[in-house]
């Protein structure tokens, strides 16, 4: 089936939609060479034909003798081996024994389901591949295939690096990392001859020519070009920031390649552990945000609990005049009960009253007299007996919110 004249196959849905849905298929890469190139491997490719044609073209010629000498023979070394290298790095197929024989790269491919499979490889079995792998295989989605001893997938190379190219990957950095190391050496040097001894940059038998100071001599010797000494130090100043540039991210990509040779990993192994690791820690974090939660949660409900005032129930009612609901109107017989009972306790309470108005006008007095005044037997036996009256213990009355003493039952 055809579509816009592109090559169609019948997969799996892709989100859960038709089981007929038709998915445009991918071609898996062969190498690096594969189109269309990667943005990150033309600035590699142009980074290094400019600094390979400043440094033998430009600064390296200035050197007086026999540093230039000793700096083409060493710069040149790194560059060519980071030449070879590159180039092996980048034509090398990576891809697992098994999917090389089947030569399938001018066939396409579906796309991955991860609602049909959990993952690409399962059971040493790749379901896009089609082939049975080794145990350190892994299926790169850019190149769309297997590749054996899976390290990363490098922009700059524009291709997988594995077991098979990644010597050739190391050796490229290694290269790289000393070549521009030497290229800043040589720019600094310049640099610094330029305000101190400009005559010390001069000593090619093609200066005897030139009279004025502030011209110089590019592409020496086999075709010199006269130019400002301004327009040197704009290129010098140039090559420096893009060597330095490159030289940092260079030796730390080494350094970290250096690490992962210590501890036996790959790149992509050091980053499983770390999402791991992040996993745990979140998975951790979690943990105690939600026992937080819980504990204020509960401390909360402990102060709502201590908080909330106690629902006292309405009492019954006696009076016949109320208009409340039936169910809070009590018989007459217990009406008639509490009547007779209410009416001591009304009198007691007069009696409680009475005496502690009596006491306090006593008091208001004369302050002085209630100093030096000592009660006698008869008002100690009535203090006591008010006293006693009023530690009677209270009653709640089942049928209501009256209060009732022993006496009265």
């Amino acid at each position: 089936m055809n579509v816009l004249s592109g090559k169609l196959r019948r997969t799996a849905p892709m989100h859960g939609s038709s089981r007929n849905e038709l998915v445009s298929e991918k071609t898996p890469r062969a190498n690096g060479w594969t189109w269309p190139p990667q943005i990150f491997q033309v600035v590699a490719w142009l980074l290094y034909n400019y600094l390979a044609v400043v440094a033998f073209g430009m600064f390296i010629p200035l050197l007086p003798l026999p540093w230039n000498h000793v700096l083409y023979t060493f710069t040149g070394l790194a560059f060519l081996v980071h030449l070879l290298s590159h180039i092996a790095a980048v034509s090398i197929d990576p891809a697992d024994a098994s999917v090389r024989a089947k030569k399938t790269y001018t066939g396409p491919m579906p796309l991955f389901d991860r609602t049909v499979q959990l993952h690409v490889i399962q059971d040493f079995h790749c379901y896009l591949c089609e082939v049975k792998v080794g145990p350190k295989v892994k299926h790169c989605s850019i190149c769309n295939k297997c590749v054996s001893d899976f390290d990363h997938h490098c922009k700059w190379l524009n291709n997988c690096v594995g077991g098979r190219n990644y010597g050739y990957f190391f050796a490229a950095v290694i290269s790289a990392a000393v070549g521009t190391g030497l290229l800043v050496a040589v720019v600094l040097f310049i640099f610094i001859q330029h305000y101190l001894d400009p005559n010390a940059l001069r000593t090619s038998p093609q200066f005897h020519g030139v009279m004025a100071n502030d011209t110089w001599l590019v592409f020496l010797p086999a075709a010199p070009i006269k130019t400002s000494s301004a327009g040197l130090l704009i290129v010098a100043f140039v090559t420096a920031m893009l060597s330095l540039a490159c030289l940092v991210l260079l030796w730390h990509l080494l350094c970290f390649h250096f690490y992962l040779l210590c501890k036996g990993l790959s790149t992509y192994e050091y980053i499983k552990l770390q999402r791991q690791k992040e996993t745990k820690s979140g998975d951790i974090d979690v943990g105690n945000s939600h026992n937080l939660q819980i504990i204020k949660v509960s401390q909360n409900s402990l102060r709502s609990t201590d908080c909330e005032p106690t629902h006292i129930p309405r009492a019954s009612s006696c009076n016949p005049d109320d208009k409340g609901p039936i169910s809070n109107r009590l018989p007459e017989p217990i009406c008639t009960e509490m009547e007779n009972t209410k009416k001591p306790s009304e009198k007691e309470n007069t009696f409680h009253h009475d005496t502690q108005n009596s006491t306090e006008k006593e008091r208001e007095s004369g302050t002085s007299t209630s100093r030096t005044w000592k009660p006698d037997a008869g008002d100690e036996l009535q203090s006591e007996s008010v006293k006693s009256a009023e530690s009677v213990p209270e009653v709640q009355d089942p049928l209501g919110s009256l209060v009732m003493t022993p006496d009265d039952t």
